[in-house]
């Protein structure tokens, strides 16, 4: 079968960046605009899902699009600056430019927003997607030919399992190594520092070239 170029997809929270300092200062700038407690702290290890999903633990369903748009529309203000990178993240996505290779973000982050976070951070992938989340990511990594999705929980492993891609997961997020072995990832990984060696290692192997090719192992 012919070579195809290397794709990766990249998750953002917790998998490129470490956006609970952030998002924790999003959701109090939220109480405060509401009048509606948030428990900010709690908010915060339970990243992944779309935004509705957390806000639905605070207001009424019927609220809940509102509040999203009130929530996005402060987000710029009070996330951006105090979320930093997460370590290797800028070396992971030179890894895929030094292999010739692209790479893409996609995430269920409102997309505006999670461009604001790669530009603050001087973080340049070929492509963001927003909007995503679970399987739904798959629509983006087949679009875009991404034969791996790296990422930092179970619904990133769903995610690149629907794509029929390699699914690399860190386990630097909510979910534990062995949540994401048991959830289908093919490799796991301690963070995005370990995953140069790794990708070197993929493509020495020819991993990356053809399809059902076996994955080297973390």
């Amino acid at each position: 079968m012919a070579a195809h170029p290397l794709t990766v997809g990249f998750d953002l929270d917790m998998t490129l960046i470490d956006s609970r300092p952030g998002i924790k200062a999003a959701f109090q700038a939220l109480s405060a605009r509401t009048g509606t407690f948030v428990d900010a702290d709690l908010a915060v290890t339970r990243l992944g899902p779309p935004l509705e999903q957390e806000i639905r633990h605070w207001f009424p369903e019927e609220r809940v699009a509102e509040i999203s748009e009130v929530y996005r529309a402060l987000y710029p203000e009070h996330a951006i600056t105090g979320s930093p990178a997460m370590s290797g993240a800028p070396e992971a996505i030179a890894a895929v430019r030094a292999a010739g290779g692209r790479a893409v973000v996609v995430t269920a982050k409102f997309e505006p927003n999670a461009k604001l976070h790669l530009q603050h951070l001087g973080i340049e992938p070929d492509a963001v997607v927003g909007s995503l989340w679970a399987e739904a990511k798959a629509d983006a990594l087949r679009e875009h030919g991404a034969q791996i999705y790296v990422g930092d929980h179970t619904g990133d492993v769903r995610g690149a399992r629907a794509a029929d891609a390699l699914s690399v997961a860190v386990a630097t997020g909510p979910c534990a190594a062995a949540e994401l072995r048991a959830a289908g990832a093919d490799v796991v990984l301690d963070d995005l520092i370990a995953f140069p060696a790794w990708l070197e290692r993929y493509i020495a192997n020819g991993g990356y070239v053809t399809e059902g090719a076996d994955a080297a192992s973390a």
